[in-house]
């Protein structure tokens, strides 16, 4: 009987331990309340305030969006694309992200970034003067820009990228934004 309750008491104990282990390294981190872009390559979440756009509300090069705005203008965007470029590494996909950030952008640089799901990912940080077009901020307005880029489990080139009005985006919320990317 004394090494019946062992088994059951080592048994109860391993459960136990299992379930308060370390979190899985290879799962992203979303914040509580926070809404997430779901895609068949890369999932990404975004903070209270941001509204996800439709199939019909986003550009046909979007995946998946989501919106800030404030008094009817957007201030922030958060897109995923996949599938943008013809890419063999993460470094290939930064180099075709690249060229899709608007002329005139100043690029503060290239590094790489651990992503849940994959071992290669870069981040680019950048950014531009507004245009005052499409609803965006007025002209001239300063916008910080961060794309995060690799290959989906396929092989498949996407970028997630976040557009922000200086000042409209905090700092702990774009470390969140980039904590929460999982690639599938």
């Amino acid at each position: 009987m004394n090494t019946r309750r062992m088994f059951v008491a080592a048994g109860l104990l391993t459960a136990l331990l299992a379930g308060c282990g370390e979190t899985d390294a290879d799962s992203a981190s979303v914040p509580d309340g926070w809404g997430t872009l779901r895609t068949k390559g890369v999932s990404v979440a975004y903070p209270r305030g941001y509204r996800e756009q439709s199939a019909a509300e986003r550009s046909r090069y979007n995946a998946a969006a989501a919106v800030r705005t404030e008094g009817g203008r957007t201030v922030s965007v958060i897109t995923v694309q996949l599938d943008f470029t013809q890419a063999g590494s993460a470094e290939q996909a930064a180099i075709g992200a690249e060229a899709g950030i608007q002329m005139g952008a100043d690029v503060k640089g290239e590094k790489d970034v651990e992503l849940a799901g994959t071992d290669e990912a870069k981040r680019i940080d950048f950014t531009f003067e507004a245009t005052g077009e499409d609803g965006g901020p007025p002209k001239g307005t300063p916008v910080e820009g961060v794309i995060l880029t690799g290959l989906d489990s396929s092989g498949t080139a996407f970028a997630v990228r976040v557009d922000a009005q200086r000042g409209k985006l905090s700092d702990a919320d774009l470390r969140s934004i980039v904590d929460s990317v999982e690639v599938h």
